[in-house]
């Protein structure tokens, strides 16, 4: 008896370590209730995020990689190392160029991308560097980015940017210490195929949903694909859902993105000024006429017949930051029917901007920029800093306001505006023009600090009401820089500011003709 059961113990451990084995593999499947694209699946938009949803929040670790294949080559296509921060977080660093680790990329590939719809494709190089790197928009100085994002029981991977292709089967393979599981493995496991071609680029019309029943899944995917410097008019329509993501593009003209609902479509990102710093020296920027800020969750560089409707832009830092929800820069650029929240600012602006029936909420300095920029309509809320912080030249106008609001959260008060020195250097042009709006939570004096010369500083005020019961504000204790005006004396002063005409140029006038406004 006692040989016989001494002969039947290596069967017993043989026994129950293949237990052990089946049932590990069994429970690290179960972990994972769904895969995004599920297994095998086709038709595929190349500007997918991956997802996996997991039973339980999962714990994101800190190594391993995630790879992506070409399925019939076996060729690696794309890979991410968990082991790389996603970017600086320390706001007191010495800041060094911006290029912080060696391009992920072949970046003289990226020369000519954007002269036709969809970009040259480059290769993927996994080096390790100080941060995660990625190239958005064709700007080959790269952004900071986070390549996994968990949202409840939801793990979302972002490739690099611009990598996968139509007609391609792709696979999958995730490292043990990316999740704790150890069954994406093989390309048998997660795999799909894209599909076989883009829209038709001729239609010039695309959509773009989240759940990837558009032509692209995200909203960089498909402003990549309109062409630079274009004469047509392209129209993107965005289906509801959240666009977890840094948008960001240059030199493209004439684009109408629209949202489904203003409360449903939601494009966001945790981005800042400390994760996503400006180079060093601007003036060597790599591209004539852009504006290196890559801190924004949404940002429109060198951009013209830009218009931004019906959907909900903001910046998710869980702190306060120099962190806009959007950046505008370029020319005869549209925001209406807008929500725009900012970590800190939320709404950059240099060069001419119309912006109607918005929403723009920030933590201090909500607006930002060199203008101009005309408001009619609009809510401007703060939690307690300035409404905006205006450093237009004599060049232009700075930013006026019809028929606006402007709240602050609370109890706090704040002012409309400020101009203080920057560094030593003043805006003696500062213009900040409020007529027929709305106040509740602001100071007294209004306006300030103002500082260096104010000769030419233009902040002026004309009809301005209590939003709580309507009557006119007591202007009595107004920063003496601020003029209020009056008719009949100011009433020339009055119509040329309540026109976009005059602020913006003539520009707008075909834009208001074509709205029917």
């Amino acid at each position: 008896m006692i040989g016989n059961n001494v002969l039947k113990l290596p069967y017993v451990v043989a026994l129950t370590l293949f237990s052990v084995l089946f049932f590990s593999i069994i429970n690290a499947q179960n972990k994972v209730t769904q895969t995004i694209p599920e297994n095998a699946a086709d038709n595929i938009n190349p500007d997918l995020h991956l997802k996996l949803v997991f039973n339980d929040t999962p714990v994101l670790g800190t190594s391993g990689k995630i790879r992506i294949y070409d399925y019939d080559t076996d060729k690696l296509i794309d890979s991410l190392d968990l082991s790389i921060p996603s970017g600086p977080t320390d706001p007191n660093r010495v800041k060094a160029p911006y290029i912080e680790n060696p391009f992920l990329y072949d970046s003289a590939r990226y020369t000519n991308a954007n002269t036709k719809p969809g970009f040259s494709k480059a290769e993927a190089v996994p080096v390790p560097g100080n941060y995660q790197l990625t190239i958005i928009g064709g700007f080959t100085e790269g952004f900071h980015f986070y390549p996994v994002i968990i949202r409840a029981k939801t793990a979302t991977i972002y490739l690099h940017h611009s990598l996968l292709e139509y007609n391609k089967r792709y696979y999958v393979t995730v490292d043990e210490e990316v999740f704790g599981i150890d069954y994406f493995d093989d390309k048998q496991k997660w795999n799909f195929t894209t599909k076989i071609n883009g829209p038709d680029e001729k239609l010039k019309r695309f959509s773009v949903a989240a759940d990837g029943s558009g032509d692209f899944n995200t909203v960089q995917g498909a402003i990549d694909f309109v062409p630079d410097f274009s004469e047509n008019t392209y129209y993107i329509f965005i289906k509801n859902g959240i666009y977890e993501e840094i948008v960001y593009f240059r030199n493209k003209h004439n684009v109408f993105f629209k949202g489904e609902s203003r409360e449903g479509v939601k494009v966001c990102y945790s981005n800042n000024e400390v994760f996503n710093p400006h180079p060093l020296n601007i003036a060597t920027n790599e591209w004539p006429g852009t504006f290196p800020s890559r801190r924004a969750a949404f940002m429109v560089d060198n951009c013209k017949g830009i218009v931004l409707e019906n959907f909900t832009i903001e910046s998710i830092n869980p702190k306060p930051a120099q962190a806009e929800g959007l950046l505008v820069m370029g020319s005869e650029n549209v925001i209406m029917d807008m929500t725009i929240i900012g970590s800190g600012d939320a709404l950059q602006v240099n060069g001419s901007v119309f912006v109607k029936n918005t929403s723009v909420t920030g933590i201090g300095d909500n607006i930002l920029g060199r203008g101009p920029a005309f408001f009619k309509n609009c809510e401007l809320i703060s939690t307690g800093g300035p409404h905006m912080w205006i450093r237009n030249t004599e060049a232009n106008h700075g930013n006026v306001f019809v028929d606006c609001t402007f709240a602050t959260i609370g109890d706090a008060e704040t002012v409309i505006a400020r101009s203080p020195l920057n560094k030593g250097r003043g805006y003696p042009y500062a213009e900040s023009v409020l007529i027929n709006c709305k106040l509740e939570g602001v100071a007294p004096m209004g306006w300030g600090p103002v500082e260096g010369d104010t000769m030419n500083v233009r902040f002026w005020e004309y009809n301005s009401t209590n939003l709580s019961d309507g009557k006119p504000v007591d202007v009595s204790k107004r920063h003496p820089v601020v003029k209020q005006l009056s008719l009949p004396q100011d009433k020339d002063i009055i119509a040329n500011y309540s026109s976009p005409v005059y602020i913006l140029g003539e520009w707008v006038k075909t834009f208001l003709h074509s709205t029917n406004d």
